[in-house]
């Protein structure tokens, strides 16, 4: 590879950079913890693949703040995990929370990789984006294997082309409401499956977290988990199609002990609620029917709700580390 270090990391660049060296090094907490009670050693070699990747990506994004002249960002590390700290969660929640995410991480990487404009910063999320393939194809195909990945409904094979002939194909409320197509069980079922798997990590956050506030921010996050699933589920159990997403808090041990620092397990779940906003949104914009658009509508604005409420958790406590910003000239001409 080239020399590119003549060239300034643009703000793309080094944005892209600083985020992935967050998730990294939190994903890298998680890995270890988890490695310390794992039983199947199908999954433990899973998630030891995912750490020995994630850590050499962590080593190359310090090379890149380091050769830029960037301060290595704080990000996470052993101060933020409990290695001695009981089992939190199941096997079988581990499996799932990889699965889940490498999904994370493809949409992330690829949108990294569309705005990178560097050619090593380019070249690194493309390799980045095929380890994460990997990973998500080995975990897809172990979680079948082990009977917990929960497909989504077939449909009716259709006996020739047709085209959509009434404006009622976009209508959605009372007797215009037609069968939902395929794109949108498509959705329900996975943001059903994801709000499940939420649930699940936030119940066990809420059992250790040390902070009462974040006990309550956890415990809210149970209710609305809850509720969206419920959402999603009756959408589909209307048109006598399985949600695809079972309860997961039933993986979660009774531990009261915490394996993560506060700090840490708000931050994962800010990370995952942006994603779950990111992905109603384009949810929305493929749900053609008017009822399912408004429901988005509305679970979109109670979870940047939620959201918000965590943003000021983690700024009170100076949780929160500053991404890379443009300068405030009106401070300088001060």
């Amino acid at each position: 590879m080239k020399n590119f270090d003549h060239i300034e990391l643009t703000s793309a660049d080094i944005s892209t950079l600083w985020t992935a060296y967050q998730s990294d090094t939190l994903a890298i907490c998680g890995l270890k913890f988890f490695l310390t009670h794992v039983e199947d050693e199908e999954i433990e070699s899973l998630l030891a693949d995912a750490l020995v990747q994630t850590e050499q990506q962590v080593e190359a994004l310090t090379n890149f703040f380091n050769k830029g002249g960037y301060p290595v960002p704080k990000g996470f590390s052993g101060q933020d995990v409990d290695l001695s700290a009981p089992r939190l969660f199941s096997d079988k929640l581990y499996l799932e929370y990889i699965l889940n995410m490498t999904i994370f991480t493809l949409t992330t990487y690829s949108m990294s990789l569309s705005v990178a404009e560097r050619k090593d910063v380019i070249d690194y999320f493309s390799e980045s984006l095929k380890t994460a393939n990997d990973l998500h194809k080995k975990s897809k195909e172990l979680a079948k294997e082990k009977g917990v990945y929960i497909r989504t409904p077939q449909i009716p094979k259709p006996k020739q082309v047709d085209f959509v002939k009434k404006q009622s194909f976009l209508a959605g409320w009372f007797a215009d409401k037609r069968p939902l197509i395929g794109v949108e069980i498509t959705n329900l079922v996975f943001n059903a499956k994801r709000n499940a798997l939420g649930q699940a990590i936030i119940t066990g956050f809420s059992q250790v977290a040390k902070s009462k506030e974040v006990r309550s921010f956890f415990e809210k996050g149970q209710d609305i988990s809850g509720k969206h699933v419920e959402v999603f589920a009756s959408i589909l159990h209307a048109e006598n199609l399985h949600n695809g997403a079972l309860l997961m808090t039933s993986e979660v041990t009774d531990s009261t002990v915490s394996p993560f620092s506060d700090k840490f397990m708000m931050t994962l779940v800010t990370m995952l609620i942006a994603s779950g906003i990111g992905q109603y949104g384009v949810s929305m914009a493929a749900s053609p029917r008017h009822d399912i658009g408004a429901h988005y509508t509305r679970l979109i604005a109670e979870t940047a709700k939620y959201s918000n409420e965590g943003a000021n958790i983690l700024i009170d406590n100076g949780w929160m580390e500053q991404p890379p910003m443009a300068a405030d000239r009106k401070e300088l001409a001060k």
